[in-house]
């Protein structure tokens, strides 16, 4: 059976796509002699369908506009090789209206929701702890008022291949729990498209949000690859890591103006391969990050957090804890209003034995700015153009020469023949095995985020079109 699968290989992220309609309800009633499809056009009729499911079962609502006042709750299991499936008869064809959505509970397993318009009040679609294996995948969402669109507790849910959009209200358009002090584990988002969430004027509005500051000590293993963000301006932070050991890979953000991918909370995320375009760039607190090969343009630049306690110590889990160990290499950087910085704070800590290498600093304020502690800093092989200086980076850390870049496809700069930065890149850094394309880091590596390569790409700079066609296509 056709599925999506979580590669975690920095080179590879497998994508395939859904079969259609008719091939899924023959696949469903070929698989299991109990397993049926089944067509429904009422709530009262979806709900006890739901009920009564079994695996294998495929479930079709018929397009129209249908009014809730529950949950519509599912708790059945399907298996691997036999989801339940609950399907609209088009994509978007089915709108759910009124006060409630889904409310997956335990103990669910391997069941899928796709191609519903979602406008009923917000904080209604959960995924609840104890449910395993959940798909949301090309569906709207446009909920009402105050409240997540999503919310993830379970493990290993996927969410692929939705629209959310049009928000104003305080809540996350995806809020990723969990249960106790563990996030959420295995939760995979990809090929997502969030646009214009406008500031309801309060905390809280995250367009993701993947963990909260109790859970931010346990490792998620999230995946959050491929996704676009256009004009999602919700709060500052625009995506906020709050848990550990999640990647987050190969993700559009544009036309964002102050909104930050922001390690918030937790240690030992993986940040590479985004392209961040007039946006709030980047923000780091916490321990063992690797941020590397991503591409920013027109961004307020990379934040090294200044601390204001450290977590390993003991400081309470909502402090901004003091980044330590973390390494910030092979970007590119091209005519951001600040490059690398770190703001002032009152007593602050500041950053511990943090690495920037080989990164491409070009155009925009001085090349580094720090106003907190920076003890133990290593720094080489950067290269420096047209900023307004040096700032303090270190003498005989980096090379003031032009890294001949040019603007090819989508308008990104990319070293062209001949560049410095080609094949000269200091140290070995073997975490660093791919470019911001996904292509192959090769030795000896070019500095910066581009690796000149012939290999397949993997990771793109998105656009609308892009995922409006992947969404409506099942």
């Amino acid at each position: 059976m056709w599925t999506f699968r979580h590669q975690s290989s920095h080179a590879e992220s497998r994508f395939i796509l859904l079969p259609s309609l008719a091939a899924l309800a023959a696949m469903a009633c070929a698989v299991t002699a109990s397993a049926a499809t089944y067509e429904v056009n009422s709530i009262a009729t979806l709900q006890s369908t739901i009920d009564n499911a079994v695996a294998g079962d495929v479930i079709i609502m018929q397009n129209g506009v249908y009014t809730t006042d529950a949950y519509i709750t599912i708790n059945r299991q399907g298996t691997e090789a036999e989801p339940i499936r609950i399907l609209a008869q088009t994509v978007g064809g089915v709108e759910i209206t009124g006060t409630h959505g889904f409310d997956v509970t335990s103990p669910a397993a391997y069941v899928e929701i796709n191609g519903f318009l979602f406008t009923h009040a917000s904080g209604r679609n959960q995924i609840r702890s104890g449910a395993t294996h959940i798909r949301f995948v090309h569906n709207f969402f446009q909920c009402t008022g105050e409240g997540a669109y999503l919310t993830v507790a379970g493990h290993y849910a996927e969410i692929a291949l939705n629209e959310f959009r049009n928000k104003s209200t305080l809540g996350n358009m995806i809020d990723v729990r969990g249960s106790g002090s563990q996030i959420a584990q295995h939760v995979w988002i990809h090929h997502n498209y969030f646009h214009d969430f406008t500031s309801p004027g309060g905390n809280g509005a995250e367009t993701i949000r993947f963990g909260l500051s109790g859970l931010s000590l346990s490792n998620g293993y999230g995946l959050i690859e491929h996704n676009l963000f256009v004009r999602c301006t919700g709060e500052n932070e625009m995506i906020s890591n709050k848990s550990s050991a999640n990647t987050y890979r190969y993700n559009t953000l544009v036309d964002s103006p102050g909104g930050e991918l922001t390690l918030r909370h937790g240690n030992e995320c993986l940040v590479y391969g985004n392209y961040l375009r007039n946006t709030g760039g980047m923000r780091i607190f916490g321990d063992r990050h690797k941020v590397f090969s991503n591409y920013l343009e027109g961004t307020t630049g990379i934040n090294i957090g200044n601390g204001d306690g450290e977590v390993a110590d003991g400081a309470p889990l909502t402090s901004h804890d003091r980044p330590d160990n973390c390494e910030i290499t092979f970007n590119t950087l091209v005519n951001n209003a600040r490059n690398y910085f770190q703001t002032g704070r009152t007593n602050g800590l500041g950053a511990t034995d943090t690495v920037f290498a080989n990164n491409i600093l070009q155009g925009g304020g001085s090349a580094a700015s720090l106003s907190g502690p920076y003890t133990g800093g290593v720094w080489s092989g950067n290269i420096i153009w047209q900023t307004a200086g040096p700032g303090v980076m270190p003498p005989g850390t980096y090379d003031e020469v032009d890294p001949l870049l040019v603007a090819k496809a989508n308008g990104l700069f990319r070293p062209q023949a001949g560049s410095p930065a080609i094949d000269t890149a200091v140290g070995d850094f073997a975490a660093v095995d791919v470019d911001m394309d996904g292509q192959p880091r090769q030795n000896p590596k070019d500095r910066g985020a581009d690796e000149i390569s012939d290999a397949p790409v993997v990771g793109t700079f998105s656009t609308p079109g892009d995922l409006l066609q992947l969404i409506h296509q099942r």
